[in-house]
Parts: structure tokens; sequence; C-alpha cells
């Protein structure tokens, strides 16, 4: 038995929806919105402003739903109003503002835009594992390190875990480097009077912000503030062949195809267009003159290695704005300046 993730398709909304609403502390607190909890997730799946999770265990060849994640990328104003008092459950608004109209996830032009300026606001929508699973300590890590990986190459400037219905999934993420929101005195902070048994029975908040991971030691969760702008600004169709190419370790150019549902003639120019744009900013990774770009072993070797290069620069994949003639669109890096306190931000 073996426990993997991978991105939640529209076969699975259902099934994932039910474990939702299954759950005795966090189904109920949907009330009347549970049962469009699916149709929201079906409406904005796809979009880059969500990214999903689902974790199976795998016996016998037979794979069983062990959780689920999503998480999206929400308006500025949507986080001033979930911090503000009084706080409210977060998870059934996203449902009921999704489906009338006044969604306040961003559109894939609003991502491309706040991942290119100042950055982005990720909300975690619900993380939960099956009832079955609850104990298994091996699936918490691998939820953790999902979450990383997903994330990684995000100008994220605040993160806001899932309301937590335990004491126990409370400090998981505190553990991970999570602060409380005082709604009171409208700031993070490490402790509050109340004890975590009342806190996680009420709406809350537990996130982090860019300039607050910036002034204390390294978290868990803190890599993902260290962003490094894009070299190459891949269009949105060489991301998703290259993202294909490296979530399946793909290397035909025919499977690559069929999986993205364009001609094959289409992915040949997509790769000689990606192989162009990094030899133009990176020749070190690209092979000597006169290589196929074919599935000749020097072609392939060359593919490996990009590849290998963008699992270690999840930037490159990440939706950016992009000038018509290709050249990156305001990339520079903030310049990191100190606060009162002597932080960074």
């Amino acid at each position: 038995m073996s426990l993997r993730w991978r991105p939640l398709k529209p076969k699975d909304v259902a099934g994932c929806a039910a474990l939702i609403a299954a759950h005795p502390v966090i189904g109920p607190r949907y009330g009347p919105a549970l049962k469009d909890l699916g149709r929201a997730w079906l409406r904005l799946l796809g979009s880059q402003a969500m990214t999903t999770a689902v974790f199976e265990e795998v016996e016998n060849g037979r794979a069983n739903l062990a959780g689920v994640g999503v998480g999206v990328f929400v308006r500025d104003e949507f986080v001033r109003e979930i911090k503000a008092r009084p706080q409210f459950w977060f998870g059934p608004e996203l449902v009921k503002r999704t489906l009338n109209g006044n969604s306040p996830v961003l559109s894939d032009h609003e991502v491309r835009e706040a991942n290119s300026g100042n950055g982005l606001n990720e909300l975690v929508w619900e993380t939960l594992p099956a009832e079955k699973f609850a104990g298994r300590t091996e699936l918490y890590h691998l939820m953790g390190g999902t979450y990383i990986e997903l994330h990684r190459g995000f100008r994220l400037k605040e993160m806001i875990t899932s309301q937590a219905e335990s004491p126990q999934r409370l400090q998981w993420a505190l553990d991970a480097g999570g602060l409380y929101w005082d709604s009171k005195a409208a700031r993070y902070v490490k402790s509050l009077a109340k004890g975590a048994e009342e806190f996680s029975v009420q709406p809350h908040i537990v996130g982090i912000t860019r300039e607050l991971e910036f002034g204390r030691p390294g978290s868990w969760i803190g890599s993902l503030f260290d962003y490094h702008p894009p070299r190459f600004f891949f269009s949105a169709g060489e991301q998703r062949l290259l993202i294909q190419s490296i979530s399946d370790r793909t290397e035909t150019n025919t499977v690559l195809a069929r999986e993205l549902g364009v001609s094959l003639n289409s992915v040949k120019k997509m790769w000689l267009s990606i192989y162009d744009r990094v030899a133009e900013h990176a020749p070190e990774l690209m092979a000597a003159d006169g290589e196929s770009a074919g599935d000749s072993k020097r072609g392939k070797e060359k593919r490996r290695r990009l590849l290998a290069y963008l699992q270690q620069h999840p930037e490159e994949l990440r939706p950016v704005l992009r000038r018509a003639n290709g050249k990156k669109f305001n990339s520079k890096r903030p310049t990191q300046t100190r606060n009162q306190n002597g932080a960074r931000r």
C-alpha cells in the first residue's frame, strides 16, 4: 500500500465534496451551501486561481480516496473581510459567492497580474483526510509536502490555512509556521488569551504574511516566500506542455499530444519555441548547435536537462504577464527594506 497525490479532476469532485459533507464538524458549518460545494469547485476547476490535490492510497491496483486539498487565490478585499469582526466560516461563503457571480477568487488575468506585481493571497479552502486515514501520520506529511509543491514559484504575500475543526489540526497549522489572527487587535500573534479548543470552534484565521515571515527565523512554510522572478516567460501553452512532461515523466510527443488534446505538430512546434527561448536566456542548458529537437538520444538528454532545471525553478511554470514580443514584464524582485523593528519587508 502506498499514498500518492494528483490534481483534482471533474470525476473526483462529487466524492471529495461528499468527504467534506460527511465530516461531523466541518460539514455542518456549510449549512444550505453544502449541497452546492461540488458545483462551486467545478465552476473554478481548471482556473489558474485554484490549486487542488486528491490523496489516494493504492492497494492491489485500486485507488482509495484518502483526502482532499483545495486552495484559491483571492482578492485583497476578501482577505480584509474575513479578518474583520465578526468573523465567519469562509468555506460556505466561497461557495455562495462563486455561484452568485460575486466570486472573490481571482480571474486568470488577475492571477498573472498579481503574480507579476505585489503578490498573491493564498487561501486554503479545505484540506481534510478521509475519516479512516485521519490517524495516518504519513498522510499529513504528504499533504504538507504537496502544499509546498503546488505553491512553490508563486510570488506570495499572504497565506491563510483552512479553518481547523479541532485543537489538533489547529496545532498542525501553527507548527507549520502559521500565526493566530487576533481580530480585536487586527494583527497576527503567537498566542491568544483563549484556549485552542475555544478558538477552533469559532470562525478564525491562522496565517502568515511575507513581511512577518521575513522578520522571524525560518519556518516550515516560510520557504514559499523566497521568490525568484522567471527568466524565460513561457506561454501558457508551453507551460502546460512542460508541466505535463514533468508530472507524467512523458518523453514521447505522441503521448503529450494526446494528454493535452492538441496535434502532434503543435507539440513539436512548442518544443522548438521552448528550446529557442531557453537558448536565448540560458544557453548552458541547451546542447551544442545542430542537436535534434526530436526523439534522438541527444534530444532526449536535452529535454531531461531542461525538465530537471524547471523542477528546481518552478517560477518558470507559474502564470505571469508577458509582452507581445515575449520579453519579461515587471519581473524585478522587489527590494527588501527594513521596518521599524529591523525586519525585512
